[in-house]
């Protein structure tokens, strides 16, 4: 039952799982996922197929039916579970063309028609547009064409409002995404993105529904107003088009001005990357409808027996922007996490006082490598069970050995920003939280309509060893959290991260000189100075809020 279950899980096939496991014998369920019992690919192949054989976006009629399915084999498994619906706020563009697909999309783009010379800003960083300013370029009342990558879609086009443009198009670069320099082969011939592939997602910055923030989205219940929804800051004013590398490329041969960077160019076959404006002009026509659709979440429990009233919270998303083989159906995004945001919301003061931690696997397979990414005091107990389970890659080293030999002297991450389930967890009520994966950043067909079957049973995990594989070190984990007489956290890790943060906050403030710089510019009383004093106060509270946000736990 504990494999077919966690199977389930690593297929992606639910929304929300509390288990809670019995004790006797404790060494046996422990022993289930190092050993050959748990390599059952076969079933996590069929469930992965199941669930990605149709693309399946929040609020469809197909990602009902999957909840459907995820719900039946739970019950076939003798687990307890039950389906929770909400009626939440949700996008999508105004028209289909393709059957299922929704058309590319940013999700909660502003809709609008705009029309301007276009200027590139590399990724659109605040550096980046700290670099076009010193080179004298203007972007105001322009269409700004970023790449995808170093930041959230959401934040890309923040930004680019900030910067004063009227419009934003977000192109997946070659460079990045395509496989590199004069590569020929794209997926299904390999791995990687099509050159006119595109790469959709959410531009909305905040957690759960935007119509009700900090409540439960239930049928009937109190709302925002759409203009309120605008003034929270959480989802852009400005309109935004996600485009492909083919489209991007030509649009940048339209542009002239300066010669971009060398770390702005693209891949050495590419055109040459300027920066504008124009005198390419562009017109950006997006119209998107806003409506109230159905979500589910499904609730699967293991009820345990010393302490039953206490949770341990495996989670993962299901609905997918095209089929999900690896994400979501392994995800990512506010418009997926929409769910796990309501129920936690629904249910706060339950888990802020049970919930002992919430174990998330968005995207658990894209390739080969293991990472993680927690909350401090789980440091010790992902790297524990690293050390228990075989690289699925390499028989002769544990995954734990691998992970340190490829990664730099911080092996693991920290959760930050409001991109998956576990930030309603982390966020809202404070429990600790981990996030692990297979696989290197840049997955080549992320939120694309490649990212099906076929890519993953072809590039992303053939024998589906790695799916097994982040099964066992998933199980191990939730074992140890419900299993443990003393929780298994160790606050020297936390206490060490406090330490690192702070000085990294001292050595910023120290390096700017903040005083001198008030002091000449109230000696000089220029406008230019000013700018550069609140330039340095902004960049600097940056670092105080990031700080203060870790010590309060609300940022890890």
């Amino acid at each position: 039952m504990l494999k077919t279950t966690t199977v389930t899980f690593l297929a992606v096939a639910t929304s929300f799982f509390i288990l809670h496991f019995s004790s006797p014998p404790k060494s046996y369920y422990h022993s289930l996922f190092i050993s050959d019992s748990l390599a059952d690919n076969a079933s996590v192949s069929h469930h992965l197929y199941t669930l990605t054989r149709r693309p399946h976006v929040a609020g469809s009629q197909a990602n009902a039916e999957a909840a459907s399915y995820v719900l039946s084999t739970l019950n076939a498994c003798n687990v307890k579970a039950h389906a929770v619906s909400y009626e939440v706020l949700l996008t999508y563009p105004d028209s289909h063309v393709a059957h299922e697909v929704v058309p590319t999309f940013h999700t909660y783009a502003k809709s609008g028609s705009v029309t301007g010379p276009v200027v590139y800003v590399n990724y659109g960083r605040v550096e980046d547009y700290e670099t076009l300013k010193e080179i004298g370029v203007n972007v105001t009342g322009t269409v700004v064409l970023t790449r995808y990558g170093k930041i959230s879609r959401g934040d890309i086009v923040l930004n680019e409002f900030e910067a004063g443009a009227i419009g934003a198009l977000v192109f997946t670069d070659r460079k990045d995404y395509g496989g590199g320099t004069g590569y020929a082969k794209w997926f299904p011939d390999d791995k990687w993105m099509p050159p006119s592939g595109v790469q959709v997602g959410t531009v909305y910055n905040g957690s759960g529904d935007p119509t009700t923030p900090g409540w439960a989205s239930t049928e009937g219940c109190e709302r925002v107003s759409i203009k309120e929804v605008e003034r929270s800051g959480h989802v852009p004013l400005i309109p935004s088009l996600p485009i492909s590398s083919s489209d991007g490329e030509t649009i940048l041969r339209s542009i002239g001005g300066q010669v971009a960077k060398d770390d702005w160019q693209g891949s050495k076959d590419a055109p040459t990357y300027k920066v504008g404006p124009g005198p390419g002009v562009v017109n950006l026509d997006y119209n998107g409808k806003q409506v109230i659709e159905t979500i589910q979440n499904v609730i699967g429990v293991i009820e345990g027996v010393e302490e039953p009233d206490r949770f341990v919270i495996l989670g993962n998303h299901r609905d997918a922007w095209t089929f999900g083989a690896f994400d979501p159906n392994s995800g990512t995004a506010s418009l997926l996490e929409i769910g796990s945001t309501e129920w936690v919301e629904e249910n706060r003061e339950l888990l802020a006082s049970r919930a002992v931690a919430y174990v998330n696997v968005d995207s658990a397979v894209s390739g080969p490598g293991f990472h993680a990414s927690a909350t401090p005091q789980l440091d010790d107990l992902l790297k524990q069970a690293a050390q228990q389970v075989q690289d699925p890659d390499n028989s002769s080293q544990t995954i734990y050995e691998q992970w340190a030999g490829s990664t730099d002297l911080y092996m693991i991450g920290r959760l930050g920003g409001v991109g998956s389930d576990h930030a309603a967890f982390l966020q809202h009520i404070g429990a600790p939280a981990a996030d692990m994966c297979f696989g290197e950043a840049g997955f080549p067909v992320y939120h694309s309509m490649y990212d099906d079957y076929t890519w993953t049973e072809n590039f992303g995990d053939p024998m589906f060893k790695r799916n097994i594989a982040a099964a066992s070190v998933w199980g191990l984990v939730a074992l140890r959290l419900a299993d443990e007489e003393f929780l298994p956290f160790n606050y020297h890790s936390y206490t060490f991260e406090i330490q690192r943060l702070a000085e990294d906050l001292e050595n910023e403030i120290s390096d700017k000189g903040i005083d001198d710089a008030i002091e000449n510019a109230k000696n000089l009383n220029t406008a230019e100075s000013w700018d550069l004093v609140q330039h340095e106060v902004w960049r600097v509270s940056r670092a105080v809020r990031h700080a203060s946000l870790v010590l309060n736990g609300k940022l890890t």
